[in-house]
């Protein structure tokens, strides 16, 4: 199974945080937002279908998360985890800890949003750039 979630760029993006990444249902971001790569979401945690959450609760579940933006693709390796609450009706955070909240999507994740590539992180950052978030368990 694969979900995908549209998202837009934003000019705050820095994509600079070195154990989580994010996207957001929101449609503004301040500076200190350095862990978001995307904007304006068309799903958050709470969204996701119903199948989808119950593979990202077995304990192993391995995740794979695509972030895909022009000719970038950006691919993330984690885990589900069994406590996983997937309710968070804004955002979608992705961490590198094993720190569960409803906003987490994915834990022991290999990377953040600081190894995003440099060229992807500046198409981020024009507001008009849209992205897909892709989602897909084993």
């Amino acid at each position: 199974m694969i979900f995908e979630i549209e998202f837009s760029g934003h000019e705050n993006i820095s994509s600079n945080h070195k154990n989580t990444l994010e996207i957001t249902k929101e449609s503004h971001l301040t500076p200190r937002g350095d862990c978001i790569v995307g904007v304006n979401a068309n799903s958050s945690c709470n969204d996701l279908p119903h199948e989808l959450k119950d593979k990202l609760r077995s304990s192993d579940a391995h995740v794979s998360i695509s972030i895909r933006a022009g000719d970038h693709e950006f691919v993330i390796r984690g885990n589900g985890h069994p406590d996983l609450i997937l309710t968070h009706k804004d955002d979608i955070v992705i961490r590198k800890s094993d720190f569960v909240c409803p906003r987490t999507l994915a834990v022991k994740c290999d990377k953040a949003s600081d190894l995003l590539p440099r060229d992807m992180v500046l198409l981020l950052q024009d507001p008009n750039t849209k992205g897909i978030l892709s989602i897909a368990v084993d």
